[in-house]
């Protein structure tokens, strides 16, 4: 909804640069989107390994 009030006020000052932003903001998030990916992945990759490194304690805690 911000981003749609932002736009609006676009609109109203400099409506070719809005139309502008309308046409490339879907372009730029498809290029964005496999770093959004990767980033998940490292993330997930990052998290295993956190697991990982904290199991012995976690099992020792257990007991």
């Amino acid at each position: 909804m911000l981003k749609f009030l932002l736009w609006l006020i676009l609109l109203f000052l400099c409506w070719p640069l809005a139309l502008v932003a309308l046409v490339l903001y879907p372009i730029v998030w498809l290029l964005l989107l496999p770093f959004r990916l990767v980033g998940i992945a490292v993330g997930g990759a990052l998290e295993l390994v956190w697991a990982l490194v904290t199991l012995p304690a976690r099992l020792l805690r257990a007991l």
